[in-house]
Formats: structure tokens, C-alpha cells, sequence
């Protein structure tokens, strides 16, 4: 199956812009709601609480705690055009450890409401993540948006899988993936989910963003420059 049929597959809400993202993710709260039952912490709550956010973040543990949180089509839009996310897991002594992955836009496939996927290939062979998941399956995603400043956060539990096991699933990765050796494929199962706001987040954008609003630009100097060339030619038969 190919991700483009799917219909969790990029469209065109990917290029919404980070206000509207934010105000549709506000507007159906009740679907973030395992994120702050899985961040708040006690710890996390007693700073709300002497820092005066607490009852502000009251509505967001509002609904039940026991319900992942599920992609909708604003979500699998938006990882959909990303090229990029950072992955951060924990090894058995508590340590935290990021990665950056990635690949052409679509690399990371939102197989369901629930799943995420992709193929991990081969890179310096530390093996950090893959090596921390084998003691606790719990990690962090962060895909980023900086033209639009726009952030996504997601939890989840993280699962390796053998593409000679699961070929179905080897072949509907590998449609859209990142160049290089496979290694093995690997399946988040969303836990929670929680779109941030703009602030602090600085405007950066890619080559190929570049060349495409640049893009008027260079035609409008193509266009200047043969009319400049077509004013010099009757000057020239003038003379």
C-alpha cells in the first residue's frame, strides 16, 4: 500500500499556518489530554502549583487519563511534510539521549490514528536508541515547523521490527524513506500528543523552502532582464 492512498497522508493542511494549527488542537482539548496526565509529573504539578500555572493547566487533565491521545488529519498532515524530527529515548541508568532523524517529507508514516512508523537505516552504529529501548520502550518526538513556527510533541512506546517478519509492513515504509542501509523497522504506538505555541520559536528555512519563495522572485528578474535586453536592442537600431 502506498502512504499516499492512506487516508492519514500528507494534504494540504500541512501548510496551515501554526495559529491555526494550535487553535484547531485547543478546540478538541479533550484528544490531548493523556499528554499532561503523562507530563505532569508530582513534581511537575507542585511547580505549577508555587509558580501560579496550576489551575490553568487544570483543563488540560480534565478528561479521562486512560485514553491515548489520537492523531487526527491536522497531525498526520503535519508530520507528513516534515523532513525531519528529533527522537529522544532513556537508557537503564535514567539518562536521556536525542537523535535527530531524517529523510524526504512523508518518511514518517502515520499508519493509523495511533501509529507512527518509519525505516530506520544505518548510521554511526551506536545503536544508542535502539540499544536503550531494550529497557524501557518509552520515547519522545519533537517535529518542528521553523518557517511556519510550528511545533508538535508526542509520546509514545516504541517497538523495532524485523522487515523479513513483516514484509507488508517493510513494503508500505519503504514507499517514502530515508536513503541508506536498512536496519530494521520501527513502530511508535501514540501515547499522547500536545501542539505548542509560537513563542521564542525563530523563523529558519530549508534550501528547497528557500528556492520555493524565491521563486516570483527569479521570475520576475528573468522577466526584467528580457525586457532590459529586448529596450537595449531598439536603442541598438536606433543608433
Amino acid at each position: 500500500m502506498r502512504a499516499t492512498t492512506c487516508p492519514f497522508a500528507p494534504t494540504a493542511a500541512a501548510l496551515r499556518s501554526a495559529t491555526d494549527h494550535i487553535a484547531a488542537a485547543m478546540e478538541r482539548g479533550e484528544r490531548m489530554s493523556r499528554y499532561a496526565h503523562v507530563a505532569f509529573t508530582e513534581n511537575v504539578r507542585r511547580v505549577q502549583r508555587e509558580r501560579g500555572s496550576a489551575q490553568a493547566m487544570d483543563r488540560l487533565l480534565a478528561a479521562h487519563e486512560g485514553e491515548p491521545d489520537r492523531l487526527g488529519p491536522d497531525e498526520a498532515a503535519f508530520i507528513g511534510a516534515r523532513d525531519g524530527f528529533y527522537l529522544a529515548s532513556a537508557g537503564e541508568d535514567g539518562w536521556p539521549y536525542v537523535q535527530f532523524r531524517g529523510g524526504p517529507p512523508g518518511f514518517v508514516h502515520v499508519l493509523d490514528a495511533g501509529t507512527l512508523a518509519w525505516v530506520e537505516v544505518r548510521g554511526n552504529r551506536q545503536y544508542i536508541t535502539t540499544g536503550n529501548l531494550r529497557s524501557d520502550d518509552r520515547v519522545s518526538l519533537f517535529f518542528m515547523d521553523y518557517p511556519h513556527r510550528t511545533r508538535l510533541k508526542i509520546f509514545g512506546h516504541a517497538e523495532t521490527k524485523d522487515p523479513v517478519e513483516f514484509p507488508e509492513l517493510h513494503g508500505r515504509l519503504a514507499d517514502i524513506r530515508t536513503d541508506g542501509p536498512l536496519e530494521h523497522l520501527m513502530v511508535i504506538r501514540v501515547e499522547g500528543i500536545f501542539w505548542n505555541c509560537q513563542k521564542h520559536i525563530t523563523p529558519r528555512f530549508s534550501e528547497a523552502e528557500l528556492a520555493e519563495a524565491l521563486l516570483p522572485v527569479r521570475e520576475r528578474m528573468e522577466m526584467l532582464v528580457e525586457e532590459n535586453r529586448a529596450l537595449r536592442a531598439q536603442l541598438q537600431a536606433r543608433e
